[in-house]
């Protein structure tokens, strides 16, 4: 296992209108992930290449994020990230990260990936695991929070909508899954994709807040209490991506969504994104 600690003052870049931005503390957790990968497999830089030579990446399967209040970390605070990393199988690795504020946990975020590359040059739709048998650190037994997550991650994969109804009951009750609509979106190279040329993992946290505020624009925008995402595909530049909320729950305590991230030129699911947040006065 490797664990780290870094301090932060928050400014700007980390903060939103609802306190702490869910997607930059997506993007640092993600960086934090991918350094630690780099310490835990002894290099000095996270450069990886698999077995045949080509290179290779952490990519997201599943994302957690649970959250007390990011409203609670206000303008020049102080508070810190601290990461544990365990290596679960021969290319999967899973993250845990707590934001700690004056002695107190407001955020943690749990991030499970496998290494993959492309099998065809500039194409994402070509993307599939890795093998990299040469790679170092000890393997362990997930901890009950990954396992829980590998779990919920196939059946959320495989829903259909009988199935679909009983996720919603455990994650999200009373979920309406008759309630269907779409937002279509056009990602962008120099927001939405990274150095790896590919769509960002952030970006899909970013699509779904749009579309739900695009569908609402909610008096006071509601605050983020947990979201689950799991990752099964990418898209090619030029590619646009349809969010389609396939259930989806408003009431006194605030609000709650399944939405499918899709590829629009041939429908295939990239991903899930189920999210529950609160009222932010509530």
């Amino acid at each position: 296992m490797y664990l780290t600690t870094q301090g932060y003052r928050a400014g700007m870049p980390q903060l939103s209108l609802t306190g702490i931005s869910e997607n930059w503390i997506l993007k640092e957790c993600g960086q934090k992930h991918w350094d630690a990968l780099a310490s835990h497999g002894q290099r000095e830089r996270p450069d990886f290449f698999d077995d045949v030579g080509r290179r290779s990446y952490a990519a997201f399967t599943a994302i957690r994020v649970r959250t007390a209040g990011f409203e609670k970390v206000r303008e020049n605070d102080d508070f810190e990230i601290r990461t544990s990393l365990h290596r679960v199988g021969q290319a999967r690795h899973f993250s845990r990260h707590e934001l700690i504020s004056r002695g107190e946990e407001h955020c943690s975020v749990s991030m499970s990936s496998t290494f993959v590359t492309r099998s065809e040059v500039a194409n994402n739709r070509s993307i599939s695991r890795a093998t990299l048998t040469s790679l170092a650190g000890e393997i362990a037994d997930p901890p009950a929070e990954a396992a829980e997550m590998f779990a919920l991650g196939k059946a959320v994969r495989n829903s259909d909508l009988g199935n679909r109804e009983a996720i919603s009951r455990e994650l999200l009750p009373n979920l309406n899954t008759q309630y269907v609509s779409s937002c279509e979106f056009h990602p962008c190279p120099n927001g939405d994709f990274n150095g790896a040329d590919l769509l960002y993992f952030a970006s899909f946290q970013a699509f779904v807040d749009r579309a739900e505020w695009q569908t609402h624009k909610f008096k006071e925008p509601p605050v983020t209490t947990a979201r689950d995402m799991f990752f099964y595909g990418n898209v090619n530049l030029g590619d646009s991506v349809l969010v389609r909320t396939i259930g989806k729950r408003i009431d006194k305590r605030g609000i709650a969504h399944w939405c499918h991230v899709l590829r629009a030129s041939d429908g295939a699911k990239i991903a899930d994104v189920i999210t529950e947040k609160r009222w932010k006065n509530s």
